[in-house]
């Protein structure tokens, strides 16, 4: 049965008021996102969904770049509950170290020029060698720092209370994600967190964060996560 004229007028103009509000952004900045499954979450409490099923993982892998006194820093890592853990540094004409955790114990292997770097007594004995890194080394201390998530997540975490929700990407990407934002007095953060599926945290940026360990130094720090729950299994090498 068709409607009366009236309440046809004002279901047409509530609905053009809408069209208007959201082309002109006069919507609130934290208006509910309307793409499952935080359709019914505020921005903090996706963000702390994301925090938890991240730290849930049973393992994860993490990319993370970030810069140094010695220039810009690269690291890949993959890690899992039990702190088990692999870390490829790189730190620009510093040099690389590959690092691996297991048992409890920790052992290092680093090219000529990060042994230079290092200031090491015997480069060309050391170099391509695992060994297990003399105290105060501040390169292997860096990279072990990067094996726990926990360094990461535990900067976003006090955060969380100034997020709001940006914008979902589009039906078909290869990772769709909704995309926070915050800012304290710190600066701006940003983290992209998984809709489909567990609500990981697939991408984050801290204006603060990437700590050189030993120094007191912080620089922005980017991380990508991925391989949650992948097996993941951290040999240890032959000394």
């Amino acid at each position: 049965m068709p409607l009366p004229a009236r309440a046809s007028a004002a279901a047409l103009s509530a609905a053009t008021a809408l069209a208007l509000a959201t082309a002109c952004g006069m919507l609130p900045d934290d208006a509910p996102d309307t793409t499952a499954p935080y359709a019914r979450l505020t921005a903090p409490e996706v963000v702390n969904k994301a925090l938890a099923a991240t730290r849930a993982a049973k393992s994860v892998r993490m990319t993370v770049e970030t810069t140094s006194s010695e220039g810009p820093v690269e690291a890949f890592v993959a890690t899992d509950i039990r702190g088990e853990c692999t870390v490829t540094l790189s730190m620009g004409a510093a040099g690389t170290m590959e690092l691996v955790r297991t048992g409890g114990t920790v052992y290092a292997r680093s090219d000529a020029a990060m042994l230079r770097s290092a200031s090491a007594t015997d480069v060309k004995k050391l170099t391509g060698h695992w060994v297990e890194p003399a105290a105060g080394d501040r390169h292997a201390e860096m990279a072990e720092h990067y094996c726990d998530r926990e360094t990461f997540l535990g900067h976003l975490a006090p955060k969380t209370g100034t997020a709001r929700k940006e914008r979902t990407t589009a039906p078909g990407s290869v990772t769709p994600a909704l995309t926070v934002t915050g800012g304290t007095d710190d600066g701006k953060w940003r983290a992209d967190i998984a809709t489909d599926g567990r609500p990981f945290l697939l991408r984050l940026r801290l204006p603060h964060g990437g700590t050189e360990h030993g120094t007191g130094r912080t620089a922005a720090v980017a991380v990508e996560f991925s391989g949650f729950d992948k097996p993941f299994t951290a040999k240890k090498p032959k000394t």
